[in-house]
Order: C-alpha cells, then sequence, then structure tokens
C-alpha cells in the first residue's frame, strides 16, 4: 500500500471524501446487490486505491473496460473480499463532472484527468512570463468539465507588478474570478480559501506551484515540491500520479502531475464560456455565418478596431475552434470506423453460419 494510506492524521469516512445524499441514491441497486461505496484515491495499472467508511482499501480493476475505466475521483461499486479473493470493481456511478484532454497519443480517445470535480484551479505562476494562450486553453478545459473555474495568480511575490498582471488575465478571463496568491507571503491564501468549494482540482503546468498551493491548503508539507529553470519558468514534475486528499477544513484536494500539453476534446460549450465576450458580439454581425474576418457588418471585427477586444484574443479563439472541430472528425471517423469493424464481424459470422449450413445438408 502506498505512503498516502499512513497519513491520515484521523478516521476518515465517505462524507469526508464528498458523499452525500445523491450519492448515496445514486448507489441504492449497488447496495441492494451487496456491494459497497468507495472513492478512487489513486489510480494504478490493474488497481487502485480506494477510500471507504472502513479506510483505504485497494481494489482489483483489471477488468474494466475503456468505457467504464476508472479515474481518480470516481465513485465506485465494490464488491468486498472474499473467499481470498481482494475488492473487485463492479462498476463506476455515472460522473457529475469530468475533466477531459485530447490523450497525449494525439488519438481520437480523451483522457479523463479528474472526475466529479466541483472546482478547477487553473494556476499561473507569475514569476514567469504569462502565457494568455495557454490560461484560455485552460479554462475551455474546465468550463467543458463541468465545474467552476478559479484562476489563480501564484508568486506574486516574485512579481514586479502583480496587479497589472492581474488585470491583463481577467480581460482572458470573463466571469471568472483571478485571485493573487503567495505561499511566502501568505497574500491571498485566506481570499482562496473562501471561493473554493467541494472537490477541488489544482491545473496548470509544471513550476506553477500547485504543490506549494495544496500543502498551504493541506496544512503541511504532503506534497513534493520542486525548483523551476530561471531561463524559462519551467519545473520538474514533483507530483508524479493523480491523488485525492481530504483537507482539514473540509473539501478535497486533487493534486495532478504539471501539464506539458492540454489538448481539446469536444470543448466547444468550454469554448463559448471561455470567449464569452466575442460569442455575444457574434450574435450582432450581419451574416450568421460571419468568420470575423471582411466580412461587412461584423461587431467583432468592429470591437477589435475600437479597442474593445484585441486581434490576440480572437486569433487565439479561431485557433482553439479549428483545434476542437478537428479532434471532433477525428472522434467521428474513429466511429464510423468502429461500427465498419462491427458490421464485418456480423456478416462474417453470418457467412460462417450459412457455409456451416450448407456443409450440413
Amino acid at each position: 500500500m502506498s505512503e498516502s494510506s499512513f497519513h491520515q492524521a484521523r478516521p476518515y469516512s465517505l462524507a469526508d471524501y464528498g458523499w452525500d445524499e445523491a450519492w448515496q441514491h445514486a448507489f441504492t441497486p449497488h447496495a441492494a446487490a451487496g456491494l459497497i461505496p468507495a472513492r478512487l484515491v489513486r489510480a494504478e495499472r490493474g488497481s487502485c486505491e480506494a477510500a471507504t467508511d472502513s479506510g483505504i482499501i485497494r481494489v482489483e480493476t483489471a477488468g474494466a473496460t475503456a468505457n467504464n475505466e476508472p479515474c481518480t475521483g470516481d465513485w465506485l461499486a465494490v464488491r468486498p473480499a472474499a473467499d481470498g479473493h481482494p475488492p473487485l470493481l463492479h462498476a463506476v456511478l455515472e460522473r457529475r463532472t469530468a475533466l477531459v484532454r485530447s490523450s497525449a497519443s494525439r488519438t481520437s480517445h480523451g483522457q479523463i484527468l479528474a472526475a466529479n470535480v466541483d472546482t478547477v484551479v487553473v494556476t499561473v505562476s507569475l514569476a514567469a512570463p504569462l502565457k494568455h494562450a495557454r490560461v484560455e486553453r485552460m479554462l475551455a478545459l474546465a468550463w467543458e468539465s463541468g465545474a467552476r473555474p478559479v484562476v489563480v495568480l501564484t508568486k506574486a511575490d516574485a512579481c514586479a507588478d502583480a496587479p497589472q498582471a492581474a488585470a491583463e488575465v481577467a480581460e482572458t478571463a470573463p466571469g471568472v474570478k483571478v485571485l493573487v496568491t503567495s505561499v511566502v507571503t501568505g497574500e491571498g491564501l485566506d481570499a482562496l480559501a473562501a471561493v473554493l468549494d467541494g472537490t477541488i482540482v489544482l491545473l496548470g503546468p509544471s513550476g506553477a506551484g500547485k504543490s506549494s498551493l495544496g500543502n498551504h491548503l493541506l496544512g503541511e508539507e504532503r506534497l513534493a515540491t520542486g525548483s523551476v529553470r530561471e531561463q524559462d519558468g519551467k519545473g520538474r514534475h514533483t507530483t508524479a500520479w493523480r491523488e485525492l486528499l481530504p483537507l482539514p477544513g473540509g473539501g478535497v484536494l486533487l493534486d495532478t502531475p504539471g501539464l506539458r500539453a492540454v489538448g481539446l476534446q469536444d470543448a466547444q460549450d468550454g469554448l463559448e464560456q471561455t470567449f464569452a465576450e466575442i460569442e455575444q458580439l457574434a450574435g450582432n454581425c450581419r451574416f450568421g455565418d460571419c468568420a470575423h474576418a471582411t466580412e461587412p457588418g461584423c461587431a467583432v471585427v468592429a470591437a477589435i478596431e475600437s479597442g474593445e477586444i484585441t486581434q490576440r484574443r480572437l486569433d487565439s479563439y479561431k485557433r482553439l475552434l479549428r483545434e476542437n472541430a478537428y479532434a471532433a472528425a477525428r472522434a467521428e471517423g474513429r466511429l464510423r470506423a468502429e461500427q465498419k469493424a462491427v458490421r464485418k464481424g456480423i456478416t462474417r459470422h453470418q457467412r460462417a453460419t450459412y457455409q456451416f449450413r450448407e456443409r450440413q445438408q
């Protein structure tokens, strides 16, 4: 059993991991079948660590398929250990939210980073040059998940003009609270704690200060931290896996490794939320299919000319829309290929059946 299983200051219950009446109701048919509820704390190949009312247990997941493969944060229906057999995954409860990115292998399948998250903390280091396009990308991912995003600017003590940086980021995050923090000086940490709710996931690249922020929320140096390179502000991965940890003041923290790449996967709604002001302006364009380029009566281009929005912002929106459309096309192509393979399998089976009948005559 991993180190995480031995560092509980007190026995935690399922309620400490987010169990509520709605989950209890969803679990009713599984309870009738003699299964027990558990929340996946840490996933490994073929098994996982899961929290139950009796403590952390190891659950075998080798029988899971691509359609029900569990992820950190999932609620599970587990068949208890019996007759020398270990606890076994029976089902994954339907997710309320899911943080999904395009897989690192660039296939048409998405990769679930976290499940059943309530608040996505997009962490951005002020010790490195701001990359607005990366912030927009992570916000689209967060909005699409169904959770509530919060942008947290870390390492304010290393920034010459944190208020100006916050104002710039706020322009890329309409409708999202942007907080300036420093674990060195304590700036903004109380304000951060006040806006966090439920299961919280820290999202951002290596070196953004996620682990330091997580340690503050946990009230102890639980998560490994590392230094960053001065030339580019990038850090090494100090978090090697996704892990769920109860917070002493209530709520649950889901720590994640730093993301080198954040590809979008079916994130149309998330993009519309992230670029809400452009979406609103587009409703005033003369043409419904306006590309916001050279068309007459384009409200978006007019807003750029008046300084209401920037050309960079529109370019970022168009680029992410193209990426999302490409990912959707790949997923549709994969689905067509799978359906074709099923039809071929049925045809082969029918052909073999007819040939067998002919030989029997």
